[in-house]
């Protein structure tokens, strides 16, 4: 019997990163990943620190671990990672459905590619995380405030 060449299709956590065109398009992929793993993992933390209370165990009461600024500053990268892969993910969305990019075209040379559409829609998509990330940092800034000068 012959022997068949195969290609490694395996290429896991790796082929995110290093397999494929490295444009502006596969950092927002790696990105989007990313925050997606990190909200992920954040959700788990959640649910393991919020099961700790049927043991009456409060970990967020005052003086405690989750009010130390490091943590907060955690809080808010966890924030701006939402506003990022909300906002990435509704981007995403338009392009799959075709609103973004418009109707398929025979590809004719010189070709035309989608991201004369597609960059522009990013760059308004990504101020509006930005606006929500300016609007999310006021809480940041006064709870910040609040715990380095001491007040309640």
């Amino acid at each position: 019997m012959e022997k068949v060449n195969r290609y490694d299709n395996r290429l896991g956590i790796l082929g995110w990163a290093f397999k494929g065109r490295w444009g502006f398009e596969r950092y927002l992929y790696i990105l989007h990943r990313l925050t997606g793993l990190g909200i992920l993992l954040y959700f788990l933390m959640h649910i393991f620190v919020t099961s700790f209370r049927a043991m009456n165990i409060y970990l967020w009461a005052p003086d405690n671990f989750f009010h130390h600024p490091l943590f907060r500053f955690g809080e808010y990268l966890v924030f701006l990672a939402f506003a990022f892969h909300a906002f990435n993910g509704l981007r995403l969305i338009f392009v799959e459905l075709g609103f973004a990019v418009g109707k398929p075209i025979e590809p004719v040379y010189p070709y035309k590619t989608s991201l004369t559409k597609q960059r522009p829609l990013f760059i308004v998509m990504m101020v509006f995380a930005a606006i929500l990330a300016i609007l999310g940092s006021y809480e940041f800034v006064i709870s910040l405030g609040k715990m380095v000068g001491g007040g309640q």
